[in-house]
């Protein structure tokens, strides 16, 4: 005779198995669902959990794999080491707390790796460390980290000496990332909250077939760095970093070796750097103060970290609120190639809506050759109340940028620039490190273009606030120009040793061409 609780109870199980949460029988240790309250964890907020905790992950990797659960309560940690086959899932109410590291410099958090001379100069100090973190994992292989749960770096260092919680945040026992990943591959981020996550609140590096979906990420310094990762998809992700950038593909030398950033798509995604940390985790969305207008970042930036490339790239269906906009840069002697934006929003930008530079900062091996950066293709985008600078397309003498097309896109900017700001000749800077500010202030409202071959503008137009004596198109060194309905506020163009110009214009009026303080060589005008 069937047992008729039994089966309710087993059917139970299977529900809630398919349902991808813990049946009643997960409490049990000898179930996939591995409770980390059975190992010792006490949840209290004060208890240092981590042993209890590693405990649950070794006895989950012991039997093939399995998910490690986090019920409702703060779990004081230092550091936590993730296996092959293993996730961890936050429930709603559970935290993840980063305890501050000991007084004494003993215990606390797993030690950095040792710097290795041969690469150190390659990178920044940060990105070739990742055992110093409140969870890290290298090798390994299909891991997650998943729920609606809170990752809250509240002992974790900024990296950078200005931390309010540990005199060294760089010393022997303490930590600075939230996240950290080297070598591994068939990982999932998924659905958790960041909050503080230290210089760091993902630090990926080396990382195949990649998903970060659902993320919130509140933080003081960078949101998420994907560093020579390939196969990757982020989605569905809110990121405010007003200390640092928010979404980071890099392709640094922390390897060893250059290796490139590749088949990445970043979708339905908000960056901002202009909201009180914690407020948009807590819904409250406060502004920053005046005073820290200087400081905002919260944008989506390739580089500067650049040695291994990055190739096959979108950005589609995001928002940028108050950031520095978009950046794509390679300087270090990587190829950037291949890259797709569009359906963006912007609003605050504080610096250029897009800055694509191609450098000769050249931080790597030596020998290396000059980078290239070429086929990107920009649409539908529009952009409110932007600063001063223009968005800017800058390459070198010898190695432009090439093979840029921008169509549909609508620039409202500040304005108001006086009249010196119109005559300025920018620095050339080829070596500096990469940030739209790098020229100083710029004789155009739209577009700064030096040194490009192969631009392409159709449907632009730049709107400005305030009235602006800068052309709205200001190019230099450019071989091969065509515009098609392109509209300014007042002078469209000013030129200087521009090649193959071709426009159609709205109309045809003499102001329309040239503001009268450049040359124009071998231009080529087709009006209607």
């Amino acid at each position: 005779m069937i047992d008729r609780r039994s089966l309710l109870a087993g059917s139970a199980a299977l529900i809630a198995a398919a349902a991808h949460l813990p049946a009643f029988a997960a409490d049990m240790p000898d179930e996939s669902w591995v409770n980390v309250r059975h190992f010792g964890a006490k949840g209290d907020g004060t208890t240092i959990d981590t042993p209890a905790i590693n405990k649950a992950i070794d006895y989950a990797a012991a039997r093939g794999g399995g998910t490690v659960y986090f019920p409702p309560g703060t779990y004081a940690c230092y550091t936590i080491r993730l296996k092959s086959k293993i996730a961890l899932y936050l429930d709603h109410g559970a935290v993840i707390l980063a305890a501050p590291a000991p007084d004494n410099g003993i215990g606390g958090y797993d030690l950095a790796e040792r710097q290795d001379a041969a690469i150190e100069p390659f990178q920044d100090y940060g990105h070739n460390h990742w055992r110093n973190s409140l969870i890290w994992g290298e090798s390994l292989s299909d891991i997650a980290v998943l729920g609606s749960g809170l990752i809250w770096g509240k002992g974790l260092g900024r990296g950078d000496g200005k931390d309010n919680y540990l005199k060294d945040p760089n010393g022997p026992g303490t930590a600075n990332k939230a996240i950290a990943l080297k070598n591994c591959h068939n990982v999932l981020l998924r659905d958790f909250k960041i909050l503080e996550g230290g210089w760091f609140g993902l630090l990926l590096t080396g990382v195949d077939n990649l998903t970060i979906d659902n993320l919130l990420i509140d933080t003081n310094r960078d949101g998420m760095d994907i560093d020579c990762c390939r196969n990757v998809r982020v989605s569905n992700c809110t990121v405010n970093s007003p200390w640092d950038d928010g979404i980071c593909p890099k392709s640094s030398y922390a390897l060893g070796y250059p290796r490139s950033t590749e088949n990445l798509t970043i979708t339905n995604c908000m960056v901002t750097g202009n909201y009180v940390i914690g407020s948009v985790l807590d819904g409250t969305w406060k502004k920053m103060g005046p005073e820290f207008a200087g400081h905002v970042h919260g944008r989506i930036k390739f580089g500067t970290e650049s040695n291994g490339g990055f190739k096959n790239i979108t950005i589609a269906n995001c928002t940028f609120d108050d950031s520095q906009g978009l950046a794509l840069e390679t300087v270090d002697g990587a190829n950037m190639e291949d890259v797709t934006v569009s359906n963006i929003t912007m609003r605050g930008s504080f610096s250029s809506p897009f800055f694509l530079r191609l450098g000769r900062r050249m931080r790597g091996p030596a020998g290396r050759p000059i980078g290239t950066l070429k086929r990107v293709m920009i649409t539908n985008v529009t952009s409110s109340g932007a600063g001063f600078l223009p968005s800017i397309i800058a390459g070198l003498p010898d190695h432009p940028v090439e093979d840029v097309k921008i169509s549909d896109v609508y620039l409202h900017q500040v304005g108001g620039a006086p009249e010196a700001m119109a005559h300025l000749v920018p620095p050339a800077n080829e070596d500096m490190y990469p940030e739209p500010k790098m020229f100083g202030d710029l004789p155009a409202t739209g577009f700064f273009v030096r040194h490009a071959r192969n631009v392409e503008m159709s449907n632009v137009e730049v709107a400005v606030a305030r009235p602006d004596p800068r052309p709205t198109f200001r190019l230099e060194n450019v071989d091969g120009a065509r515009f098609a309905n392109v509209r300014g506020a007042g002078a469209l163009f000013s030129f200087k040793d521009v090649r193959g110009f071709r426009s159609v214009l709205p109309d045809l009026r003499a102001a329309s061409i040239a503001n009268g303080i450049a040359t124009v060589r071998d231009e080529k005008l087709l009006l209607r």
